[in-house]
Parts: C-alpha cells; sequence; structure tokens
C-alpha cells in the first residue's frame, strides 16, 4: 500500500503544470521515502520537466531574436517576437515547466530530508536536488526576469493558496539566497566532471557554474570567481585538453560538458527528442534523397529521412563580422556552411555543430548542450575584466582562441577588449542558449537586435519590454492580480 501511494504522489507532481493546482487528491505520508532506491525516484522528477523546457520556441526566442541570427518564419510567435501576456510563444510552457521542476524539487527535498536513509547518502541527494532547483531558478529568472520564489514544499491547501499568490520577488535576491544554498551544498558532492557522473545527474560541476552564473547576473564578480575557480580545479586550466571536434550536439556527454539535455532515440521504440536540428540543418531536401537545399547538393552525413523546416539562419553580422570565413577559426564550419564538399549551398545555413547526422522524420535526438567548460573560461575572462585585472582576462580568453586556432589577442584598450570577450562569447557559444541571456544582462539586446538582426519583422514587433518574457496571463489571472507585466503594460501590450 506505501509503495502505491508513493508511485501515485510522484505521478501526481510530475504532471503539475503551474503554481495553482488542485491538490485534494494528493497523499504525502510522512515515510515513503523508506531507502536510496525511492530517494532516486523521487529525484528523478527534477529532470523530467527540462525536455518540455527546450523545445523550438525557446530555441527561437534565445537564438534566432539576437544579433547572430534570425528564423524570418511567418508561424512562430517567437521567431517573429510577436510576444505580448495573452500570447507568449515559448513563455507559456517555460513557466509551466519551470514551476513544475521548482515543486519537484522542492518535495524532493522535503521527502528525501524526512527519509531514514544513510546521512551521507541523503546530504549528496539532497545537495544534487537543490542543484536542480537552483538551475529552475536561473532559467525562470533570466528568462522573465523578477517572479515569485518559495523553498516550500506545496502539501497543503493553505499553503498553495499562499504559493499561488505571490508575486514577483527580486531577481537579485533570489540569486543571492540560491548561491549562498549552492555553496553551502556543493563541497559535499565529489569533486568531478559531469561526464564522470552516472547517467549524467548534476553534480558538482553543475553546481558551481549555476553559482557563478548567477552571481554575474548580480554583477557580484569575486563570488563568481569563487565558484569558477572551484570549477577551473575540477577541469583544469589547459581548455586544449578538450578537443574542439567534440563541441557538436551529436557528441553527447563528452568530457568538457557540464550539462546537457539528453535526448534518444530508438527506432520503433521509446523516443525522447528535440526539434533544434529540423531549423538548423539545411531546407527542402529532396524526398527519397539525400539532396539538400534548392541547389539540390548532396549530404550523405544527413541520411535521406530527416524532415525539416524553414531554418534559423546566422545575421550578416555574424557571418561577416564576428565570425568570417576568412578568420581561418576552426569553430568557423561547425557553426555556419555555405557548402558540403565543395558544393555550394543556396546560401549561408547553420553547420553541423547542430545537425543530426542520419535524422528520421524531425527526431532530433542530439544532445542540446547548455553548459560546457569553454563557457566558463570565458566567464573568468569576463569576471577578471571587470574586476580591472586586464592581464587574467586576456589569458582566459586566449585559452578559449588558441583551441579555436585564432591568433592570440593582444591588449590595446579596455573597450576592445570588453568588445573581444562579448564576440568570443558568441563565436564559441553560439546556439547554446546564451546570446540572448548575455544581451540582457549586458544590458545591450535591444540595442543590438536592433542593429543587426535580419527579420524586418522582428524590427517591427520589438520593444524594450521585450528583453524579457511577460508572465502569462493565465498565470496573472490565477494570481488573482498579484502577479503583473508592468513593463509590457506600459507598451500598451
Amino acid at each position: 500500500m506505501k509503495k502505491s501511494i508513493y508511485i501515485l504522489a510522484l505521478t501526481v507532481l510530475a504532471a503539475a503544470c503551474s503554481l495553482e493546482e488542485d491538490m485534494n487528491n494528493i497523499v504525502y505520508p510522512d515515510s515513503y521515502v523508506a531507502d536510496e532506491p525511492q530517494a532516486r525516484s523521487v529525484l528523478n522528477s527534477c529532470y523530467s520537466p527540462l525536455k518540455n523546457q527546450y523545445k523550438q520556441g525557446y530555441i527561437q526566442a534565445m537564438e534566432g531574436t539576437t544579433d547572430l541570427a534570425s528564423s524570418n518564419s511567418s508561424s512562430s510567435k517567437d521567431a517573429r517576437l510577436d510576444i505580448t501576456p495573452a500570447s507568449c510563444g515559448a513563455g507559456e510552457s517555460f513557466w509551466q515547466y519551470g514551476y513544475v521542476g521548482v515543486k519537484n524539487c522542492n518535495y524532493a527535498i522535503y521527502a528525501i530530508g524526512r527519509s531514514g536513509i544513510d546521512q551521507e547518502a541523503k546530504d549528496t541527494l539532497l545537495a544534487e536536488a537543490k542543484i536542480m532547483r537552483a538551475y529552475y531558478y536561473y532559467s525562470l529568472t533570466s528568462f522573465f526576469g523578477d517572479v515569485p520564489f518559495y523553498r516550500e514544499h506545496v502539501g497543503t491547501q493553505e499553503k498553495l493558496a499562499e504559493v499561488a499568490r505571490m508575486p514577483r520577488m527580486s531577481a537579485v535576491e533570489t540569486r543571492k539566497a540560491l548561491v549562498e544554498e549552492l555553496f553551502e551544498c556543493v563541497p559535499v558532492l565529489k569533486q568531478v566532471k559531469s561526464s564522470e557522473i552516472k547517467m549524467n545527474y548534476a553534480g558538482a560541476a553543475m553546481g558551481w557554474m549555476l553559482a557563478a552564473k548567477m552571481s554575474m547576473w548580480n554583477k557580484d564578480w569575486d563570488t563568481a570567481l569563487k565558484a569558477l575557480t572551484r570549477l577551473e580545479a575540477i577541469y583544469g586550466e589547459d581548455l586544449s585538453v578538450y578537443p574542439i571536434s567534440d563541441i557538436p550536439f551529436c557528441r553527447k556527454n563528452t568530457p568538457e560538458s557540464i550539462f546537457e539535455i539528453q535526448h534518444t532515440y530508438t527506432d520503433g521504440g521509446l523516443i525522447y527528442t528535440g526539434a533544434y536540428a529540423t531549423i538548423a540543418m539545411p531546407y527542402k531536401r529532396v524526398d527519397g534523397t539525400d539532396t539538400y537545399t534548392s541547389n539540390k547538393v548532396p549530404i550523405s552525413y544527413l541520411g535521406s529521412q530527416a524532415t525539416t523546416y524553414r531554418p534559423m539562419l546566422p545575421t550578416s553580422y555574424f557571418e561577416k563580422t564576428v565570425m568570417p570565413a576568412s578568420s581561418g577559426d576552426l569553430r568557423r564550419n561547425m557553426t555556419m556552411r555555405s557548402e558540403w564538399e565543395g558544393n555550394a549551398f543556396d546560401k549561408t545555413y547553420l553547420g553541423e555543430k547542430f545537425w543530426c547526422p542520419g535524422m528520421v522524420a524531425t527526431y532530433d535526438s542530439n544532445n542540446y548542450k547548455v553548459f560546457r567548460y569553454a563557457d566558463a573560461v570565458l566567464m573568468m575572462a569576463e569576471c577578471h575584466f571587470e574586476l580591472g585585472d586586464d592581464a587574467r582576462a586576456v589569458g582566459y580568453l586566449n585559452k578559449v582562441r588558441l583551441r579555436a586556432g585564432l591568433d592570440e589577442y593582444v591588449f590595446s584598450t579596455r573597450i576592445k577588449l570588453r568588445e573581444e570577450i562579448r564576440r568570443e562569447r558568441a563565436r564559441e557559444l553560439f546556439g547554446e542558449f546564451q546570446r540572448r541571456y548575455d544581451l540582457v544582462r549586458w544590458g545591450i539586446w535591444y540595442e543590438q537586435v536592433m542593429a543587426y538582426c535580419t527579420y524586418d519583422v522582428v524590427q517591427q514587433n520589438i520593444r524594450r519590454c521585450h528583453e524579457y518574457y511577460p508572465i502569462p496571463d493565465s498565470q496573472v489571472l490565477a494570481s488573482g492580480g498579484v502577479l503583473d507585466n508592468k513593463a509590457y503594460a506600459e507598451y500598451g501590450l
């Protein structure tokens, strides 16, 4: 009976979809986490919302409405930046599953904390759950700005009512609280690379990365460096030991990876796939063949069964200025391609970093790389720059440049160094769900999109309020009007 209640509770938790839900049929017995396998089952629910967050709309929002790429898609609100509180595209599911993740993590922490399992094992499992909770709040605050923040298990109607009517809270204070928690719990974990953890669960590397990311959002450069130094102790000072050939998404859980969204595809079996490759691969495959683009270029690497849609394309600014073909950058063909084996495409597409070889229909089975160590190295460059240590900033910047086959950067002025760090993040991390957050964090998203986005519809729709997505109207209504979208209201949206 106890096991049945346990399974029922997990099912209900996994199905939950917002800050407001009917709790009448949920039972939370005091002792239903009896051992480590049950604790692990509870903890696994912390990961289930991820695949519902990283959908095509989120990809368009993060990469397709920036200075580096656009999609020119008439069917995607996110690609057109046709975003309002009443119709907020990827914002609807990103909010929904973000808070499913928060709630599942809160419950896991509650249940594991009350269990009678060995203390050392309990501390390890609790740290993992807290890391995942930090991830969901990191993504929610980065995407929406100020959001409701709670860390308690919602186990009663009274608590549910309290949580459902929480207002927006300071993203800065939310991050501070989470960073403090991470510095307390992450040291209990084995200080190893993510690729060394069974089943690629979140570990110390993920914890330190999140602490650094949130600290940089808060412009707390010293705290960010403390976390990054712990990460450097795990991954080492020599970035070149991680081959650049491991960057493509089809290369899964490689030693450089810190966090990936896991996807698999088995023909005729279970499917856990994404849709990134469908808007990243060359367009208009000729049915029944392995020829792509209007030029009918043969690409046997991609196979003859893929379905692709109107693609996300690099902007002229990215292609000609930030990462020109003449640069000799070893990442160039991974990032964007205008030919294959000497056969010219009809335009410049994204490169094989995002392609899914042998894809069947739309079943993109690549993993999505969210955090890599090269990102952390560039974060160290930025932190040292912000703290006035230009020499160390250049040193970390050059670790990434040299691995990519570029010449060392030679310091001239601080203005140029800051711009080079930002451009290097574009070259190294394009397509890895970073650019929008970087531009917003630097306070230049609106200006960069206005200057360089090539989709005229985005130029027509863009408002300064769009740097953050609005909270869906459905959630504002559910809160009794406590939640708000004042920034959007100022523009009549």
